[in-house]
């Protein structure tokens, strides 16, 4: 079958345009075509397999995301969890260990025998009862800092963490306020100011939240001063008469510190900050574990002791144990003595010596120097008289 010819007057359109081959593209001076990527089609026409798609197109849709290796950051915050609990437990038990030895006057023998006798529950209420300030201290320092010190970090990627943003990351919240609220029982009224910046800082606290209005903002923040300042005027009227400066200036600059103080902070000074914020921390702590350490652990007794049959004798000292046998007292002047039990016909509790306040100064019938703990319990019951047993000897 022929197929007819077209007509000469029949207009055909105009020609395709060829594709171009290398030979054209270098005849007519230009650089060769790109080739032409295959498609399904082409490549089911040529009876092969599909081409793969090309990377980084339009149609390929979002990378996938590359997993991320945690495995480093999960050591880190377990290394930095066991080193802070370990801080908690093992600091008060070396303060315990050391009461100890200086409760039995540095003697091997006496140590001995107040650890064989003196129990664990004995020691961590004793211990709690006089160093629960010093503890509370060091855990708002460390939870206040670090806090700050982690906000300015997360503004400035590739910073190392400092020991204490890694200790705030891992502690959870209820210890954070269970520290706030034992500081706030334990320390005397005077400090309780700083708690305020304290507890702006570990939980970042902005004025911002406040309101989104800057107008507002700063009505709350004056109606909230000025209550506390009504609050306080008595004692601070009081303390300018009597010329306590440092009394004003520590009820009035902390909540003002407190508006201001949440992070971030600048780059160049969070690593130099975190060493010296560190070493003071420690210096402070070891400081204030002094006179602690020097506390006693067991309670002042005055023995009355049958020496002769119508003579007594009235002995001072710390009750260690009592059997059948013997009464063993750790001396007040040093040594340990163990009075029979048949000889014993009296014993009484000698109340600590008084500790009279310097400062004359009282926020609503509390001490300045009292904390809330000492001032509640002063008004509840009077200071008993020490009874003649317990008076030193002449």
């Amino acid at each position: 079958m022929t197929v007819p010819p077209v007509p000469d007057d029949v207009d055909a359109g105009p020609p395709r345009p060829r594709q171009g081959t290398v030979d054209d593209a270098e005849a007519a001076g230009g650089p060769p075509p790109r080739p032409r990527q295959g498609t399904v089609d082409d490549a089911e026409a040529a009876g092969g397999p599909p081409p793969r798609p090309r990377q980084g197109t339009v149609d390929d849709g979002p990378p996938t995301p590359q997993p991320v290796d945690t495995r480093h950051l999960d050591e880190r915050r377990a290394r930095a969890s066991q080193s802070f609990w370990a801080a908690v437990v093992a600091v008060p038990a070396v303060f315990l260990v050391l009461r100890l030895g200086v409760e039995a006057g540095g003697e091997l023998q006496t140590t001995l025998l107040l650890v064989s006798n003196v129990g664990p529950t004995n020691l961590l209420a004793g211990f709690l009862t006089t160093a629960a300030g010093l503890l509370a201290t060091g855990l708002v320092a460390v939870f206040a800092l670090g806090a700050v010190l982690g906000t300015s970090v997360d503004h400035l990627p590739g910073h190392r963490r400092p020991l204490f943003v890694r200790w705030a990351d891992i502690t959870p919240a209820w210890f954070v306020v269970a520290s706030f609220l034992l500081a706030l029982i334990t320390w005397p009224l005077l400090y309780l100011p700083l708690l305020l910046p304290a507890l702006v800082a570990a939980f970042q606290l902005h004025v911002r939240r406040l309101h989104d209005l800057p107008v507002v903002r700063a009505l709350i923040v004056a109606a909230i001063f000025g209550g506390y300042l009504y609050f306080l005027a008595p004692t601070l009227l009081d303390a300018a008469k009597q010329g306590e400066l440092l009394v004003i200036v520590l009820f009035v600059v902390p909540p003002l510190l407190a508006l201001g103080i949440a992070g971030p902070l600048p780059g160049a000074v969070i690593r130099p900050l975190a060493s010296i914020t560190e070493a003071a921390v420690l210096l402070m702590l070891v400081w204030a574990a002094l006179p602690v350490i020097s506390t006693p652990v067991l309670p002042l007794t005055a023995i009355t002791v049958e020496t002769g049959p119508t003579t007594t004798e009235d002995v001072r000292g710390y009750v260690v144990t009592v059997d059948d046998v013997s009464m063993v007292l750790l001396l007040e002047q040093g040594g340990v003595r163990f009075v029979p039990i048949g000889q014993v016909k009296a014993q009484v509790l000698c109340p600590s010596e008084t500790k009279f306040p310097r400062r004359q100064l009282w926020v609503r019938h509390f001490n300045v120097e009292d904390s809330l703990l000492e001032g509640r319990g002063r008004r509840l019951r009077d200071k008993p008289e020490s009874p003649a047993a317990c008076l030193p000897k002449g």
